[in-house]
């Protein structure tokens, strides 16, 4: 197959977007195998049960936990680089002893999130080979089997560096939030992260996307999750998870969630000048232009687990979302006198409002003390 090459290569004043091959060459898979999984598949289930000592329900056990599929124990499926990984999951409990339901955990972690992200970036590939050579669907998805090979080593690296990344700045925020209290008693009882939890849902969203192609809500739902990440890492906080059309943040301090939440209302409507800002790209372009958001935002503490966060305080913030205006915030009274003290910001008491599942709350709307 002849390679495809992008604007900034091949030679002068040939064409910088040839149309491609509708069909990858042969062999692709096998090139990729020997690429991303170190060789070919030679092994079975019971051939790494008999490697690595370990008995068939384990080797099963792990594959599945990976979330990967098993065709049978005499099935070859597993290469040397799956035995290896396997050799170092038992080490994890036999060299570092941790207890094998921690392994699990870390394991399920990794499946799951890779999963999720090695379909997002192929699904992100077949939308720009779409786009870029004017292919329909299947092609692209042809298109981008063929080029793995050339792209994988790189989004191998960048997935490396950004996991590195972000496990140092776990670990920058426990020497600094918990450094000092390791001398200090601490009550069980409680949940053991105090944080600012917070929702941002987009008003109307079924009606709004009726009707969009695959294209439009693509660049619908991106530009949402695009923008609202940049608003809560721009104000110090960190996206748990977006779910459709709605977005989960956290906070360390209650200062931060506040600017986080106001910044998402204000960005998703309450200061955009939607007929300025209509084509010149963002939030404003597109078949449906800007979305109001919803936010709701409570100051308590959470359990982290799985990637996410749970206890009152994030039931609390979704029920707040619920029931508050669009591009607007919605605090609860422990949150507003929490944040009384804090010149950036005002408060304002609501009527009483009796929120499913949670009881009668008063909210109080959140704004900038700048307005």
């Amino acid at each position: 197959m002849p390679e495809v090459r992008g604007q900034d290569s091949g030679t002068a004043g040939a064409d910088p977007f040839p149309t491609p091959p509708a069909a990858p060459a042969s062999g692709t898979t096998d090139a990729l195998d020997e690429l991303l999984l170190g060789g070919p598949r030679t092994l079975s289930a019971r051939d790494l049960a008999h490697r690595t000592g370990l008995d068939l329900d384990t080797v099963r056990d792990f594959w599945r936990t990976l979330g990967l599929p098993s065709l049978g124990d005499d099935e070859v499926m597993f290469t040397e680089r799956d035995a290896r990984a396997l050799a170092m999951a038992q080490e994890l409990v036999v060299v570092h002893g941790l207890a094998l339901s921690t392994v699990v955990t870390v394991i399920r972690a990794l499946g799951h999130t890779s999963d999720r992200l090695a379909l997002w970036q192929v699904e992100a590939l077949v939308e720009d080979m779409a786009t870029r050579y004017e292919l329909d669907d299947t092609s692209a998805r042809l298109l981008v089997l063929d080029r793995l090979r050339d792209l994988a080593p790189l989004l191998e690296q960048q997935l490396l560096h950004s996991y590195r990344r972000q496990l140092a700045a776990v670990a920058d925020r426990y020497a600094a939030e918990f450094g000092h209290l390791r001398d200090v008693a601490v009550d069980g009882t409680m949940l053991p992260l105090a944080r600012a939890v917070g929702f941002a849902d987009m008003v109307s969203f079924t009606r709004r996307t009726a009707g969009l192609g695959s294209t439009d809500l693509s660049l619908f739902v991106q530009r949402f999750e695009t923008a609202a990440r940049d608003v809560v890492v721009n104000a110090g906080g960190r996206v748990v998870k977006t779910i459709g059309d709605a977005v989960l943040f956290i906070a360390d301090s209650p200062g931060a969630g506040a600017a986080i939440a106001i910044g998402l209302a204000d960005a998703f409507g309450a200061s955009l000048d939607v007929e300025a800002a209509r084509g010149a790209g963002g939030l404003a372009e597109g078949a449906r232009g800007v979305t109001p958001v919803r936010v709701g935002l409570v100051w308590g503490r959470v359990l982290s687990r799985f990637g996410d966060v749970f206890g009152p305080s994030v039931n609390l913030a979704a029920r707040l979302t619920d029931v508050a205006e669009p591009s607007t915030v919605l605090v609860d009274a422990g949150t507003a006198q929490v944040l009384s003290g804090d010149p950036r910001f005002a408060l304002t008491p609501q009527p009483a409002r009796d929120l499913a599942g949670v009881g009668e709350v008063l909210p109080y709307r959140l704004e900038s003390a700048a307005r």
